[in-house]
């Protein structure tokens, strides 16, 4: 019965260090998405202005 409970406490000893490795590893893959978005979101405004305004200069005929 004692080793029983000795290998659960082991299991669930191993199972919580994997677990916090890999919620590590989401929250810096979240981070890195969110770095790439806000970057994204503020150059938005200088993509537009050049996609949706008319040439100001005349083209010769």
């Amino acid at each position: 019965m004692c080793n029983v409970f000795t290998i659960s406490a082991l299991q669930n000893l191993l199972f919580c260090i994997l677990k916090a490795a890999v919620l590590h590893g989401k929250s810096v893959g979240f981070a890195l998405q969110n770095s790439r978005f806000r970057s994204a979101k503020s150059k938005l405004p200088f993509f537009v202005r050049i996609i949706f305004t008319k040439p100001s200069r005349k083209l010769p005929p």
